[in-house]
């Protein structure tokens, strides 16, 4: 339960931090408005507003769903956790053909990967073992972070 709590204190602390950075970076830069593409390096995925919307909208949906599954495991439903992960993070036909949409290979492998770990968590959550779940909770989330890092709609 320690763990849990501490894994959840992480993620909000770093959500914090984020919203911290933005608040300063707004200050420092004051009204003034940038050009955000020449400040943002990430690759682009160079989605239509329709898409892009579509998109912000399946993170939010991917975000809730661990939320879910940490507030599931901290009440030691592994077994709905398992079914959370699968549904709504693992890689079903649905996100198959999704992923399979853009044009940029590498984000599509990233894509996929990243939902063969839903199914890999949705193993891991049904041992019911804290240690395995959280390091399948781990992989998962660092695809999370390692998209984000690398693309921008």
């Amino acid at each position: 339960m320690k763990r849990i709590l501490i894994v959840i204190f992480i993620f909000i602390g770093i959500a914090g931090l984020n919203m911290a950075s933005a608040a300063d970076e707004k200050m420092h830069h004051g009204n003034h408005h940038h050009d955000m593409s020449m400040m943002d390096t990430r690759t682009s995925l160079e989605l239509s507003a329709e898409m892009k919307q579509h998109q912000l909208s399946n993170m939010r949906e991917h975000l809730d769903a661990i939320n879910s599954i940490v507030g599931l495991m901290s009440e030691n439903k592994f077994e709905d956790a398992s079914k959370v992960a699968r549904n709504r993070l693992g890689l079903t036909p649905e996100m198959q053909k999704m992923c399979s949409m853009f044009g940029n290979e590498k984000f599509m492998a990233l894509g996929m990967a990243f939902h063969k770990s839903g199914d890999d968590l949705g193993d891991a959550l049904q041992t019911k073992d804290i240690n395995t779940s959280l390091r399948a909770l781990n992989k998962t989330m660092q695809y999370c972070v390692t998209c984000h890092a690398a693309y921008r709609q």
